[in-house]
């Protein structure tokens, strides 16, 4: 094969295939996806996370994982189908998002801290002018958290990124004494929930597992 025929057959070649779009950056959603086989591409929508005026905890979940997967279905020409996800951390009144600096992490943990909170994770898809969401609810009880656990677990970098500044799946899994509900969904995708909307969209699972063809 001469030079311009190995560049053509490189050219050529066919892409990987995909039967959804993720729209998120997150290790975690990848790794929960890959766990359940589903074929997928990464897309990377950039929402604006911000809770609007009078807006509820639920309200505000659902919105940004609908959002991220309207915006992430027009970002690919293929028409996949799109999924979109969101988690939040709510304690009282208050809702956690990701920790904005050191000041901001200090203050949801301690607040977290000896009691018990609720973790709100919406999924969503779209494809077209169909769209669907669904919210799994976990609640999840840490124990107490001293100054110098917070002061460690923040220099550790595990806390940035993560809703409410802890991640159950890393280090932070030391202050988690009991959770009900589902565990995947205070990681940041919940499977069950996942799974109908995949099921709904017919978007195959357990595919990576099966041997490619040719």
């Amino acid at each position: 094969m001469n030079g311009a025929e190995q560049e053509m057959s490189l050219t050529t070649s066919p892409q990987p295939r995909y039967d959804l779009l993720l729209a998120s950056a997150s290790p975690r959603r990848r790794e929960l996806l890959d766990q359940i086989g589903v074929l997928y591409k990464v897309v990377n929508p950039n929402i604006v996370e911000h809770q609007q005026r009078g807006e509820m905890a639920l309200e505000y979940v659902q919105r940004l994982a609908l959002e991220k997967s309207r915006v992430g279905y027009c970002m690919d020409e293929s028409a996949k189908p799109t999924l979109g996800a969101d988690t939040i951390v709510c304690c009282d009144q208050e809702v956690f998002g990701k920790p904005i600096d050191s000041d901001h992490f200090r203050h949801m943990l301690t607040e977290l801290s000896h009691r018990s909170h609720r973790v709100l994770s919406a999924v969503a898809m779209t494809q077209g002018q169909k769209e669907s969401v669904l919210v799994a609810e976990t609640k999840v009880r840490m124990r107490k958290v001293s100054d110098a656990e917070l002061d460690a677990y923040w220099l550790s970098g595990e806390p940035i990124g993560k809703a409410g500044g802890y991640a159950i799946q890393g280090y932070g899994a030391v202050f988690v004494e009991h959770i009900e509900g589902s565990y995947t969904g205070v990681v940041g995708l919940p499977i069950a929930e996942t799974c109908r909307l995949l099921n709904e969209f017919s978007v195959p699972i357990w595919e990576s597992s099966k041997p490619s063809s040719g």
